[in-house]
């Protein structure tokens, strides 16, 4: 995918996550690593689904801005998630890091008695297992916030270093990060996530997850990482 594409597919991803209600307001951003090793991201405070490719911003490998409207702040966390998932991939490289306030997924961060979960959901269907995988729940940090830089990071070294490497993180109270090899396959991934935490959250009891012999077998048949 070459700059152009890229900037159009932000573009594109940006507008069906705002139709479809993933986003709202100036909530959210995209951003895409390009094969120079620079970067295109969303502009501080613009709405996903209105955007201009041509005023995405645009970041060299230092993240000095080259051009564009101002970069969205979130651009030091995203920049980490690509170097530390990297460190895992048996594949295809990371391209693309999706950042939303999905409602579900934040619902589930709200109340008292799941605030020591570790993990925002359990195994609760194959396609949640297969598509999305382990999300580790970082704890509340103020948006933009350095120590949450550093914990997601830790938290994929963790998780890749007991050979279960994840492409989602869920940030308490502000929403879902989560990153694949290109826009459409991440927009996928923030798809099936905030799918399967509004089923929990419409259950509205306790759940009985996958049994370990489900989940093998996900990983014999399928190769889910879990």
């Amino acid at each position: 995918m070459n700059e152009n594409q890229a900037r159009d597919e932000i573009a594109r991803i940006g507008q069906s996550l705002y139709a479809r209600g993933y986003v709202h307001a100036s909530a959210g951003n995209i951003s895409v690593r390009l094969d120079d090793g620079g970067f295109l991201i969303t502009p501080t405070d613009a709405c996903l689904g209105f955007l201009d490719p041509a005023r995405l911003a645009r970041l060299d490998e230092r993240l000095q801005q080259t051009g564009g409207d101002r970069a969205s702040k979130t651009i030091a966390l995203h920049a980490r998630i690509y170097a530390t998932a990297a460190r895992f991939q048996a594949t295809a490289a990371t391209r693309c890091v999706i950042h939303t306030h999905s409602t579900h997924c934040v619902a589930l961060t709200l109340d008292d008695a799941a605030s020591s979960q570790e993990e925002l959901l359990p195994a609760i269907t194959p396609y949640f297992v297969m598509k999305v995988g382990h999300v580790p729940r970082i704890g509340y940090q103020r948006p933009g916030a350095a120590e949450a830089v550093d914990a997601v990071a830790r938290t994929i070294e963790l998780y890749g270093a007991q050979g279960k490497p994840i492409r989602a993180v869920m940030l308490d109270r502000l929403g879902p990060n989560v990153w694949h090899d290109s826009p459409a396959a991440a927009m996928a991934v923030l798809e099936e996530l905030e799918e399967s935490a509004r089923l929990l959250w419409m259950h509205g009891r306790a759940v009985a997850p996958l049994s370990a012999q489900h989940i093998e077998d996900l990983r014999q048949t399928f190769g889910a990482s879990w």
